[in-house]
């Protein structure tokens, strides 16, 4: 049930909303350059890899070692705001259609974060990944990664239809008042290093 919905609404916002992906196409094309598309390579269902599909946000900058540059100096105004406002993540609706992601679910996070999961975090893969989720509307990237991971966990157990329709329209509530886009004095969330075994 829950993966036929998702379809019909991930079809339907897809072509509902084609003219403002065309627009923002548009202007990341201008703002950021080419490619208008980030992918990356992000664990799924039963941690099946995916490459997930996002606006960029970020210039492609180097230091004189041709590196990239760190996330929080390549982030540009019109980045911050596309990442505030949510609008990066439309073209997951693709993702959603290709049944590689839910609507909500736990964040697909990094491939190299799957080795540092305790066997209760690693929980978070037993569904499929969402563009929204439990962890989202309860904080989202404001609060730590112990606490984000308990919460995807919670919802795992928890899950239903009822909970996913909360979780949307709550999503909506959190996204307008742009609450825990970055952590405190930090534009982006902090890499996990793992958790300690006096934490677990």
């Amino acid at each position: 049930m829950k993966r036929i919905f998702d379809f019909i609404l991930a079809l339907a916002l897809l072509l509902a909303l084609a003219p403002l992906f065309l627009v923002l196409m548009l202007l990341v094309r201008l703002k950021l350059g080419s490619p208008v598309f980030f992918r990356q390579p992000r664990p799924g269902l039963h941690g099946n890899v995916f490459s997930l599909i996002k606006f960029r946000s970020m210039t492609d900058q180097t230091n004189a070692a041709g590196e990239l540059l760190p996330d929080s100096e390549r982030l540009t105004p019109f980045g911050r705001w596309l990442r505030a406002s949510s609008l990066d993540e439309l073209p997951e609706l693709l993702n959603i259609l290709r049944g590689q992601m839910s609507f909500v679910g736990p964040r697909p996070l990094l491939v190299r974060y799957l080795e540092r999961y305790t066997p209760e975090q690693a929980r978070r893969h037993e569904v499929r990944p969402g563009i929204t989720g439990w962890a989202q509307i309860n904080g989202r990237n404001a609060i730590s990664w112990d606490e984000k991971f308990r919460l995807d966990v919670w919802y795992v157990d928890h899950q239903s239809l009822w909970l996913d329709f909360k979780i949307l329209l709550m999503t909506f509530t959190t996204v307008l008042r742009r609450e825990g886009i970055s952590p405190d004095g930090s534009d982006t969330m902090p890499e996990f290093r793992g958790t300690s075994q006096g934490d677990e």
